[in-house]
């Protein structure tokens, strides 16, 4: 089974992306789709009643959703193949900047808006610089000029990226990104692991303490006056 897992802030085109990808493949490979968001989610339903392929979804609520898709992946993994599933796409609801939901297994693809700003891409971290490919959307909303100044942003974020620019709801020039996924291997799912390094640790606010000010919490704190990469530890 090949993996295909889909990120990037909301309203991005993750969906509509995902919609080019099924349309595609739809009579190549059969295709489950599962997605991870925080509060309220409705994209399993279109997926299912547009192409009726196996949906599922899964609320993080408390947890920040790349932890919800790590902690649920291995059940999801089983789940699409007990559809046979020949390729599982995963799209995540892409909030948490400082972590990554990309695995050492499948193609990870971040999807960035153009009208999102030309600093976009420094602001969103992991979820660009370990990212197989980048699909830039909404190229039609913007001049030639800033999509290039774009380009060159995601360039400087991640050297190595594969770029593809879309009208994501048309769907134009995604046949390289399609050979891409036709080319990907199945994945071995005892060897599955994070691509990146998760945060350095659970913190009080992570585990519900609600008080204001570092010398109220334990563990990995910062200050205001610290360097960027000074932390200090309080407790045992």
């Amino acid at each position: 089974m090949k993996l295909l897992i889909i990120a990037g802030p909301p309203s991005a085109g993750k969906t509509c992306l995902t919609k080019q990808i099924v349309r595609r493949f739809q009579n190549e490979m059969k295709i489950a789709y599962l997605k991870i968001d925080v509060v309220k989610a409705y994209e399993d339903i279109e997926l299912s009643k547009e192409f009726n392929i196996p949906t599922k979804k899964i609320y993080s609520g408390d947890l920040c959703p790349d932890h919800a898709g790590v902690m649920v992946l291995e059940d999801a993994l089983d789940w699409a193949q007990s559809h046979r599933a020949d390729l599982f796409i995963v799209e995540s609801a892409g909030l948490c900047l400082r972590c990554s939901p990309y695995l050492n297994q499948g193609l990870g693809i971040i999807v960035l808006s153009s009208i999102s700003g030309i600093h976009a891409p420094e602001k969103m971290g992991a979820m660009v610089s370990l990212a197989d490919i980048a699909v830039v959307t909404k190229i039609d909303l913007v001049s030639q000029a800033e999509r290039e100044v774009l380009i060159q942003k995601i360039k400087e974020v991640h050297r190595k990226v594969m770029l593809f620019e879309t009208n994501a709801l048309q769907g134009t020039s995604l046949n390289r990104l399609y050979d891409q996924i036709t080319n990907s291997p199945p994945i071995d799912k005892d060897t599955l692991a994070l691509r990146g390094n998760p945060p350095l640790g659970t913190c009080t606010i992570c585990v519900g303490k609600k008080e204001v000010g570092w010398k109220h919490h334990f563990g990995v704190i910062r200050k205001l006056d610290g360097h960027t990469a000074e932390y200090l530890y309080r407790g045992e």
